[in-house]
């Protein structure tokens, strides 16, 4: 196992787990290290299958070095997950949902949904909820109380986030809500909120990993559905709707791994595939139920004849 430089401690307390658990020795392995660390664990005769999870370029290179190292390989990439609102929304749910979505975990995970594509004349609703709801968050340390809203990981990250709020505001996006203030002490990255957002634009295709939110008005839901498979990812997106036809036909059409009806973050249980489609995964087989049973395993089929 080797974890993330910037995010070490969650690894070490997995394997301290394993330990009291009394794994025998040598079955789970900690090693810290960058990218040649991880180059030398691909490479290694004694790996057989390497599984991985960062950004798609990182993905697609571990694919292709693993592959030509001849080893069985599952890499999870990134993602651009849309948030599809109806006017017949529930809309005090759909705003519960959609702030837990876009904002928990300072919007860092790969099921953030950082792209509402509000339908119709649903977007006059949900948008000043929204709003109202995001500038209440209250930001510091991630377990301190009365907190709703932790650091991002790193400097670096503030300032590639920054980077997108500026370029879009210079790029004239209407922004309703304003970065704000932020507490001392911590990389923290406060609530940002755009509206009638291009779906050709950065804010809308990249992954940037905070808490900006990119608002995006169709017409319909054939629209909308455009928009969303028109995203190099496909790893997550929902649908937020009273009517049945809507969800199946959302359900049928959508091109991603995940889909949530009326669910904020479309995440499965342990026991089915977690995993996208397109730039978000390289490789054949996705992580969780049988297919991480299937990856892990090195089947073997004894035919036998006894006189």
């Amino acid at each position: 196992l080797k974890p993330s430089p910037q995010t070490p401690l969650t690894s070490e307390l997995l394997v301290a787990i394993a330990q009291e658990c009394r794994f025998p020795e040598g079955v789970e392995n900690l090693v810290h290290g960058g990218a040649e660390t991880a180059e030398a664990l691909i490479e290694h005769p004694g790996v057989a299958a390497v599984s991985f999870v960062g950004s798609s370029n990182a993905a697609r290179a571990v694919q292709d070095r693993a592959v030509r190292a001849h080893k069985r390989v599952q890499a999870l990439g990134g993602a651009k997950n849309y948030l599809v609102v109806m006017p017949d929304a529930a809309n005090a749910a759909t705003c519960d949902a959609v702030m837990a979505s876009a904002f928990g975990g300072a919007g860092q995970r790969c099921l953030a949904g950082s792209v509402v594509v509000a339908v119709g004349e649903a977007g006059d609703a949900i948008v000043p909820m929204l709003v109202e709801a995001a500038g209440k968050l209250r930001l510091g340390h991630g377990v301190a109380d009365g907190v709703d809203m932790g650091p991002v990981v790193s400097d670096e990250a503030i300032a590639r986030i920054n980077g997108y709020v500026e370029r879009a505001r210079a790029a004239g996006v209407p922004i309703l809500l304003e970065p704000r203030v932020v507490p001392d002490g911590g990389s923290f990255a406060s609530p940002v909120i755009f509206d009638h957002v291009d779906p050709a634009a950065e804010l809308a295709r990249d992954e940037i990993f905070g808490p900006v939110l990119a608002i995006v008005r169709t017409k319909s839901l054939d629209e909308a559905i455009v928009v969303a498979n028109g995203s190099r990812y496909g790893n997550a997106s929902s649908i937020f709707t009273r009517d049945g036809g809507s969800a199946r036909s959302f359900a049928s059409r959508i091109e991603v791994g995940m889909v949530g009806i009326n669910v904020g973050v479309a995440a499965p249980m342990a026991f089915f595939p977690f995993g996208g489609v397109k730039d978000s995964i390289f490789g054949d087989l996705r992580c969780h139920g049988k297919d991480a049973v299937a990856f892990y395993t090195q089947q073997r089929v004894v035919i036998s004849r006894w006189p």
